[in-house]
C-alpha cells in the first residue's frame, strides 16, 4: 500500500469524535460531539461527505443497526475507527507535536 496523504483538520476531528463515542458513533452524536468540543457548527452534508470519504480511505468502517420504531423503521449507520484510521491520527498528532516543539510559550498566550 502506498503512502496516504495526511488527514485534513475536519477529517481528524471526525475520526476523534468517532473514537470518543466508541460503540455509539452514528451521524447525530458525532455531529453533537464535534460541535460541543470545537464550538463550531457542522452541516449534515459536510459530516456525511467526510464520513464516506474516511470510509473510502479505509480509516472508518460502518454497519447498519436494526431499524427502530422511533426512527420510522430506518436503520442507523454506526461507525468505528479502523487501525489505518488510528495510525493516520497518530501520524497527524506526531507531525503537529513536532511543529509545536519549541513554540510552547506561544501556545500558552491568550
Amino acid at each position: 500500500m502506498g503512502v496516504r496523504p495526511p488527514l485534513g483538520e475536519f477529517e481528524q476531528v471526525v475520526l476523534l469524535a468517532v473514537l470518543r463515542l466508541e460503540g455509539a458513533a452514528y451521524a447525530v452524536p458525532v455531529r453533537r460531539e464535534i460541535e460541543k468540543r470545537t464550538r463550531r457548527s457542522v452541516t449534515r452534508g459536510a459530516l456525511y461527505v467526510t464520513l464516506e470519504r474516511l470510509e473510502d480511505k479505509g480509516y472508518l468502517e460502518s454497519w447498519l443497526a436494526d431499524p427502530t420504531p422511533e426512527r420510522g423503521g430506518r436503520a442507523k449507520r454506526f461507525y468505528r475507527v479502523r487501525p489505518a484510521g488510528l495510525a493516520a491520527l497518530r501520524q497527524s498528532w506526531a507531525a503537529l507535536r513536532s511543529m509545536w516543539e519549541g513554540l510552547e510559550p506561544f501556545a500558552r498566550k491568550t
